[in-house]
């Protein structure tokens, strides 16, 4: 398929690159002419604005990939889109925006005959290598029509055993690493409470270091005091234990390269989707106290930093790359060593 892609950032290119290796022909814009510029040198096609991506294809209908940060520039970004493209067009913002301007903008459009198809997208840095784990909102027509892509972003089944009973279910999508979610925001919103168990899940890593280390503090009974080995605690924690994870797997790595997390200062910051997930609890009446808390953790994490902080920061670096405003400098070895297990299971 052609396929137009808007955002070269740490996604944004990798997913013009996996799609390119399977013979997927893209055509690409990013304010950064040099992201424009190296991925040419991979065999893009380069646009100097968007004007010039929509003019560029050869191929109807046209469809248009925007892999941006929420908020904004995404907006302005669609609004524009909005001009250039036409009847039977379809739209996908890939990134991280809000679902419920997925549904402003998707009626915005509507009336030109453009198909506006939300996906939640997951997979981080190592998504190219790895695949995207993907949650798709819009109407049926646009997602069939961009199955080719989503299936080639996709890790696959992979080598993770088959739910018993799965044999049963026609629909594979969800075993392959994507799904139809629903209509229009549906795709965003499962990203966004996905986002939201990301942020429990990691706090709850980050608590449980924090005990450990904690338990040599001077002011507990000194027989009482273990000086834990916290590296090859999470290693073992790996082997067979019912919490290892991938974001297990980061810490480690994490741990290995630097066991006092020296180069974090456990600033964490939270990307909207946190907060977004619990505005959603509170408008369904849903009590989230883990997720809730993880939130404030995160806030808290702005004024004064505990070890357990810094390893939220350790995990986000991992998984996406992430880096903290400030004494924003990560580990040698930390992206060797965080590199994630076989295709196939996504975070």
């Amino acid at each position: 398929m052609q396929l137009g892609v808007i955002g070269l950032g740490r996604m944004g290119g990798n997913i013009v690159r996996r799609l390119q290796r399977v013979g997927h022909r893209c055509i690409v814009y990013d304010r950064n002419a040099k992201a424009v510029a190296d991925l040419a040198e991979d065999g893009a096609v380069g646009a100097s604005s968007l004007e010039d991506l929509a003019g560029k294809f050869t191929e109807k209908p046209r469809v248009v990939w925007v892999m941006l940060p929420a908020g904004k520039i995404t907006g302005e970004t669609v609004d524009t889109l909005g001009g250039l493209l036409g009847e039977g067009d379809i739209l996908i913002d890939g990134g991280n925006s809000f679902y419920k301007d997925d549904i402003r903008r998707a009626k915005a459009v509507k009336d030109k005959g453009i198909h506006y198809v939300d996906v939640g997208t997951s997979g981080g840095v190592w998504g190219l290598e790895r695949g995207y784990c993907m949650m798709v909102g819009g109407d049926k027509a646009a997602v069939d029509a961009i199955d080719p892509i989503l299936n080639t972003l996709a890790p696959g089944i992979g080598d993770i055993p088959r739910t018993p009973g799965r044999e049963k279910i026609a629909d594979d999508r969800s075993e392959r690493g994507y799904i139809h979610a629903g209509p229009t925001g549906a795709g965003h919103f499962v990203k966004m409470v996905h986002n939201g168990i990301e942020y429990g899940l990691m706090q709850a890593y980050a608590e449980g270091f924090d005990i450990l280390r904690g338990k040599n503090s001077e002011d507990l009974a000194a027989d009482e005091r273990f000086d834990l080995n916290l590296t090859e605690i999470a290693e073992v924690w790996r082997r067979g234990s019912v919490i290892s994870s991938w974001l297990l797997d980061l810490t480690a790595s994490a741990l290995v390269a630097s066991p006092n997390l020296d180069h974090f200062s456990g600033v964490v910051d939270d990307s909207g989707e946190g907060r977004w997930t619990i505005e959603a609890a509170i408008e369904e009446a849903v009590p989230a106290h883990v997720l809730s808390a993880a939130l404030y953790t995160r806030f808290r994490s702005r004024e004064e930093h505990t070890f357990g902080e810094k390893a939220l920061s350790a995990m986000r670096f991992g998984f996406g790359g992430h880096v903290e405003h400030r004494n924003a400098t990560a580990p040698e070895g930390v992206a060797e060593l965080a590199k994630p297990p076989g295709t196939g299971s996504a975070e």
